[in-house]
């Protein structure tokens, strides 16, 4: 039974169904056919309608296919009962070398159990195109070959089989070549190579084809193979020069073995048709031949015996060139050689006079050698010319027929050029012309004109203080480029005395090599700076010097602990003050100064607690050191409190010094008496009655503080204005006034401070002991946050007592 699947068109199924009776099975053969290499997932035939299985069993029967090959390429639909393809088909691969190819596989079901045999035929398609064994096929054919040759090239393969395999082939167009299509018994198509017309190599020594595979598919699919013809060479080309007859001069005295000519013959043969021997004819007399000598292998010519022009002029000779062919083939050139006279002697140079060494500052135009020219040739060939090199400080003076004097035309200077080689160079007028040379060397002896020369003018050396006496400093060291005893240089200090003390008290410096030491240990809060002079002096006669300024600058090391001047204390003492107890919150409780005296950088001096009794009520500024109340005292706060001030300087290591501050609160308001009172636990000492008790004391205490100092101002002034006071250590003095309102007074002076207090927010200056009478300072005030280091630009007053 045949029948037209409904899913695809071309495709047939046909069933023949087998009835066994035997063990209760059904045995069918169902038969499909389908192209090769269908998609994944495209439906053969309905197989449940086909087998006339219900659709609606499939499942609970467990249908399955069970394919006799390595690969699972179909499966069956248990919801549609459709064959659908599974993996793509390649009948190539499955049925290699085959016309036809077939795929069998059984279906299987349960309850009852039944198996159906599936035959399904793999119709090929045109997928595969033809190839050839080889991409290039070599051939070699004699060009000897008569046209109508037949050569065997090798056949196309196609893997498809039928009307898909090769059917034709075609060649590329060529003069020479042509194909025949044969047909084998298997039907298999193949193409034979005819010779169209005779070959030449001289002309074309390889052939290159294209053969083209043509299958019989739609659309049809093509290969090509690469064919190479390889003309073989016969002898058929005689040797031939390149012109027939040559003519070359050659001079002279040329030397054995110089090569005249090369000649080149070619043969348009190849391998040993194309070799060539050279060699002389009969027409060739003995003695050319025993004067020139001709190489067999490469035509090249060369003198073998001497050419003397007043001997024999010209050379005639016929040379061949055979090749090594079979039937050797010859060719011939005529040859003739003339030989040139030639400038053959050369001029001569003779020193008679040589003045060397002599002084590097010898006058110019003084004579230094006397120099004679000759050749023996006649004619241009010997008139001769001499020179130097052209950058000498000589010249040539001529003093008669074929003599020169040598004479100096510039200064001379030893350290620039030491030594001349000069060179005298004599050249004839011949063509070609010939020379001659003759150097000589002179020596130039030194003098002393060279003064001492140091790398640098000025020297900054900088020494760290607490040096160690007798280190070394630098090295100063000069150059000299004169020689000997002109060379040698020494080096002293040229004596300089600052604040009484003389240069060599301070340094040394070795006379022999420049080392400069120190001889003494430097401070730098002494000493800061030194400049002096070094003299550098060498031993010529007259000697000649030159100095250079030398600066030296001490560095400072931070090797002063700070000192605390305020508040004043007597040595290992505490300081003790009393503050009221109503004292408001921001007021100035102490300040605390220190002094530094090492450099800027190591003497920045910085605050801090070390020790606290109350965090809370007390705060330290780091940089000016006023100690403030943070907030009032409370009924809660100890009366007696211990402060603990670090000051610390900017240095590395840092320095420190410490003072210990007992402040004690005292009452200022009366203390209610009537113990009848109730005073309740929570009682506030700044009610508002007590708050204005203090603030009216404050004021009457300040009017009568301001009326005692005027009354001492008016009565210490005198009628006559008095000199300005000389200034104490590091203060400025200045006449004229300053409000010192929110500013800092600052002096430098330990004793100073053991006498005042300044409270710099509120700009007042408290005495703390008693004042010698007669005495005058001067106290200065710095705006806020310039620091306590320099009072330059600050205003300064006259406190007179």
């Amino acid at each position: 039974m045949e029948v037209i699947c409904p899913l695809y068109r071309n495709r047939y199924v046909s069933t023949i169904l087998l009835f066994i009776t035997t063990f209760n099975y059904i045995s069918a053969v169902t038969h499909y056919s389908v192209p090769e290499e269908l998609e994944e997932g495209s439906v053969v035939a309905n197989l449940a309608g086909d087998l006339g299985l219900d659709v609606k069993t499939l499942v609970d029967r467990k249908m399955r296919i069970d394919i006799i090959a390595n690969k699972k390429y179909l499966d069956v639909n248990k919801e549609t009962g459709e064959l659908y393809i599974v993996e793509r088909i390649d009948r190539e691969s499955l049925c290699p070398a085959k016309t036809s190819c077939y795929l069998k596989m059984e279906a299987i079901i349960e309850n009852p159990k039944r198996i159906f045999y599936i035959e399904l035929e793999i119709m090929d398609i045109n997928d595969n195109a033809p190839h050839f064994r080889r991409d290039t096929i070599d051939l070699d054919i004699s060009e000897a070959t008569q046209a109508g040759e037949r050569f065997s090239v090798s056949n196309a393969v196609d893997s498809d089989v039928g009307s898909n395999s090769v059917k034709t082939y075609y060649l590329s167009e060529s003069d020479f070549f042509t194909i025949e299509i044969q047909t084998g018994r298997d039907g298999s198509k193949f193409a034979d190579l005819i010779l169209k017309e005779n070959l030449d190599r001289e002309q074309q020594a390889v052939h290159y084809l294209i053969l083209t595979a043509v299958d019989g598919g739609v659309p049809s699919r093509s290969g090509t193979a690469r064919i190479i013809v390889h003309v073989l060479d016969t002898n058929d080309n005689a040797p031939i020069f390149h012109e027939e007859s040559y003519h070359v001069s050659i001079m002279e005295n040329s030397p054995i073995g110089s090569l005249v000519i090369h000649l080149n013959a070619t043969d348009l043969d190849e391998g040993s048709n194309s070799d060539l021997v050279y060699s002389y004819s009969l027409y060739t007399s003995e003695k050319t031949q025993e004067t020139f000598h001709l190489n067999p292998n490469t035509g090249e010519i060369t003198v073998k015996g001497v050419l003397n022009y007043e001997d024999l002029r010209i050379y005639d000779m016929e040379v061949r060139a055979t090749d090594k062919g079979a039937n050797a083939l010859s060719g011939q050139c005529k040859l003739k050689i003339q030989v040139e006279d030639m400038n053959d002697n050369h001029p001569e140079i003779s020193i008679k006079s040589f003045q060397s060494p002599v002084n590097e500052n010898i006058e110019l135009d003084t004579v230094i050698a006397v120099v004679s020219v000759s050749d023996k040739d006649s004619g241009d060939n010997g008139v001769v010319d001499l020179h130097i090199p052209d950058n000498m400080p000589f010249r040539l003076r001529e003093s008669s027929d074929n003599y020169y004097e040598l004479v100096v035309s510039e200064p001379l200077d030893r350290e620039k050029v030491p030594e001349y080689d000069i060179t005298f160079t004599v050249t004839d007028r011949g063509s070609p012309p010939l020379s001659d040379n003759e150097t000589m060397t002179l020596e130039l002896l030194d003098v002393n004109d060279n003064v001492p020369q140091f790398p640098q003018s000025f020297y900054t050396i900088r020494v760290m203080e607490n040096n160690a006496p007798g280190a070394l400093l630098s090295s100063l060291t000069a150059f000299d480029p004169d020689l000997h005893e002109n060379q040698y240089l020494v080096y002293f200090i040229i004596e300089k005395e600052i604040a009484n003390t003389s240069m060599s008290m301070l340094f040394s410096i070795n006379p022999e090599n420049g080392n400069l030491y120190a001889l003494k240990t430097f401070d730098y809060e002494i000493e800061k700076e030194f400049l002096f002079h070094i003299e550098a002096r060498d031993s010529g006669s007259p000697p000649l010097s030159s100095n250079v300024t030398v600066h030296i600058i001490i560095v400072d090391q931070n090797d002063n602990a700070p000192v605390i001047v305020s508040p004043w204390r007597a040595h290992g003492s505490v300081v003790e003050d009393k503050i009221p107890r109503s004292t408001d919150k921001g007021s100035l409780v102490a300040k605390v100064i220190a002094l530094d005296t090492d450099s800027v950088h190591n003497s920045r001096i910085t605050y801090q607690f070390l020790q606290v009794s109350d965090a809370t009520l007390f705060s330290l500024d780091q940089y000016n050191g006023e100690i403030r109340t943070m907030r009032m005292f409370s009924y809660r706060d100890q009366r007696h409190h211990r402060l603990v001030v670090v000051a610390k300087d900017n240095g590395e290591p840092a320095l420190s010094a410490t003072v210990t501050i007992k402040l004690s609160t005292v009452e200022t308001a009366v203390k209610a008496y009537s113990d009848m009172t109730e005073v309740p636990l929570e009682y506030d000492i700044f009610s508002d009655l007590n708050l204005y008790l203090v603030i009216g004391l404050g004021s009457v205490s300040f009017l009568l503080l301001i009326t005692i100092l005027v009354t001492i101002v008016l009565k210490c002034q005198k009628p006559k204005p008095s000199k300005a006071a000389p200034p104490c250590r590091n203060s400025v003095i200045s006449e004229r006034n300053s409000t010192i309102a929110d500013s800092t007074l600052v002096s430098n002076d330990a004793y100073w401070y053991s006498l005042f207090l300044a409270e710099t927010r509120k700009g007042k200056l408290v005495v703390r002991q008693p004042v010698p009478k007669g005495s005058r300072y001067i106290v200065s005030s710095i705006p806020r946050g310039t620091g306590l280091t320099d009072t330059s630009d600050s205003a300064a007053s006259t406190l007179q007592t």
